[in-house]
C-alpha cells in the first residue's frame, strides 16, 4: 500500500478524498443499516478522531467503537461487541463493493444458515510451472503459470448470534478457524455467490483499480 500504510490504518486509505471505510458506511446507510460498531486495533485513535469530525455521518448513524488491547484475530473481536442478540452483519473495513446487503441477508435467512459468507469468483494466477505426477514420479503434464477460478471470501458475513458460542472472550481466533469449528460441529455455513463489484483495498493492485473505479462510478458504491 506504499506510503499510506505507514501512517494510516487501511480503512482510512482514501478513494479520491473519501476514506474507504466512510464509503462502506455510506453504503450501509443506503440500505437502512444505521447501528454500526467498529472494532479497532492498530492506529484506532485515527479512526475515532476522523469520524468524530464527520458530523453529517454522526447524525445519520449510531457509531460505536470497541478497541482491542491485544489482537484477537479476524473473528475474536466479535466477543467484545455488546448486544449481538439477533442476525448481524460483519464486514472488513477495507473493501469496496456495491453488494446488495438486503439480498445477502435474505439469502442467509432463506438458507437457514448459522453463518453466510459473501463470495466472489476470482481468477488467481499461479506464478510457477505446475507439474502433474503419477505414483512412479513420472511427469504426466506440465502447465506453465496457470490461472484458476476460485470462490473467494469478500470479507462480508452474516452471523446468527449462536455463532458467538464458538468465540471465547480474550482468545485469538481468525475467521477461517471459526468456519472450520462450525463445520466440524455440523453447523450450516453457506456461501452467497455474487457478481457485484468488489475490490480488496488491502491489495495494491486492487487499490489502484479501486481509485479509478470509484472516480468513475462513485454513486454505485454509496447508494443502495
Amino acid at each position: 500500500m506504499g506510503p499510506f500504510s505507514l501512517s494510516l490504518p487501511k480503512p482510512l486509505v482514501p478513494l479520491g478524498d473519501t476514506p474507504v471505510l466512510e464509503v462502506l458506511i455510506r453504503r450501509l446507510l443506503g440500505h437502512g443499516i444505521t447501528d454500526i460498531t467498529l472494532t479497532l486495533g492498530h492506529l484506532a485513535e485515527l479512526i475515532t478522531a476522523y469520524f468524530t469530525h464527520r458530523r453529517e455521518l454522526a447524525g445519520r448513524a449510531t457509531l460505536r467503537y470497541v478497541q482491542e488491547e491485544t489482537p484477537t484475530g479476524t473473528a475474536g473481536s466479535l466477543a467484545l461487541v455488546p448486544g449481538l442478540d439477533r442476525t448481524f452483519l460483519a464486514l472488513n473495513g477495507d473493501v469496496l463493493t456495491n453488494l446488495d446487503f438486503h439480498a445477502l441477508v435474505q439469502f442467509h435467512r432463506d438458507q437457514d444458515a448459522l453463518l453466510t459468507i459473501a463470495t466472489h469468483r476470482r481468477q488467481v494466477k499461479i506464478d510457477f510451472g505446475l507439474l502433474e505426477l503419477d505414483a512412479s514420479h513420472t511427469v504426466k503434464n506440465y502447465v506453465e503459470k496457470p490461472e484458476r477460478s476460485h470462490h473467494v471470501s469478500m470479507g462480508v458475513y452474516v452471523y446468527e448470534p449462536a455463532v458467538l458460542r464458538y468465540i471465547e472472550p480474550g482468545r485469538y481466533l481468525d475467521f477461517p478457524d471459526l468456519v472450520l469449528r462450525l463445520l466440524a460441529d455440523g453447523d450450516r455455513v453457506c456461501a452467497y455467490v455474487t457478481d457485484c463489484l468488489w475490490l480488496d483495498i488491502g491489495r495494491p493492485d486492487d487499490y489502484a483499480r479501486a481509485r479509478d473505479l470509484f472516480a468513475e462510478r462513485k454513486d454505485d458504491f454509496e447508494s443502495a
